[in-house]
């Protein structure tokens, strides 16, 4: 069972049920996440209906250990991207399968 899906797998799937050329399907997948990026970055929340919110939260800067070596450094603060899932995307993710 294949666990990654790659922007080719994208492309060659609108080429396929849409039958654009494969450079036209590439452009309108690159099209796709340069908007969701570019709103995101912005606005700081990003929502699409019946599938979920993109947000951005910033971190602090904290004390962090190393399991193996037990030593301590700061880690640095940053920008973090959270999702959380809308409820009819949980609600495919939960259904029952036949068989």
């Amino acid at each position: 069972m294949r666990i990654n899906l790659t922007k080719k797998d994208l492309v060659n799937e609108v080429y396929m049920q849409l039958g654009f050329s494969k450079e036209i399907s590439k452009n309108l997948i690159e099209d796709f996440f340069w908007t969701i990026f570019e709103n995101l970055r912005k606005e700081k929340k990003l929502k699409i209906a019946k599938f979920g919110t993109f947000s951005i939260r910033r971190k602090n800067s904290r004390l962090g250990r190393n399991p193996k070596t037990k030593e301590t450094k700061v880690i640095s603060e940053r920008k973090v991207i959270l999702f959380k899932a809308s409820n009819d995307f949980k609600k495919f993710v939960n259904l029952k399968e036949d068989g």
